[in-house]
């Protein structure tokens, strides 16, 4: 068992359904809103990794998909300025445990990570209910 501390955007569906395979896989949550944390840029990079910028952004989010954002142009200081004064342009989940930082919800990386159940159930990123779209 895990202690995750776990980034949503309230209301979202897929996080609900990410949240519920954590606590069926016996992790214990601490759930955060993610667009009313204060974050930084130093402390939203840790949640990067060695990802390419693009893969730091809600590509469904409507700024990204109207192409006013285009996270394939951006460096990495640029992206993370926009990601800090726009939170809902983040991808998400941001999972935090022991100090170890992912970005997604990955079902593979994280079973590998800190384990998962079995389940049949569609778990991944995105929002099930408009296609991907929030």
């Amino acid at each position: 068992m895990a202690k995750v501390i776990f980034y949503e955007k309230p209301g979202c569906i897929g996080n609900a359904q990410q949240k519920k395979l954590l606590v069926s896989s016996g992790h214990e949550l601490d759930v955060r809103d993610m667009t009313t944390a204060p974050w930084s840029p130093e402390k939203l990079r840790r949640f990067f990794g060695d990802r390419p910028v693009a893969e730091w952004f809600n590509l469904t989010s409507p700024r990204v998909k109207a192409g006013e954002i285009k996270p394939d142009d951006l460096d990495e200081n640029e992206a993370l300025s926009i990601l800090c004064s726009d939170p809902l342009l983040i991808r998400r989940p941001l999972i935090e445990v022991e100090g170890r930082c992912e970005v997604g919800f990955e079902r593979e990386l994280i079973a590998d990570w800190i384990g998962l159940a079995e389940s049949d159930a569609d778990v991944g990123e995105g929002c099930p209910s408009t296609g991907g779209a929030d």
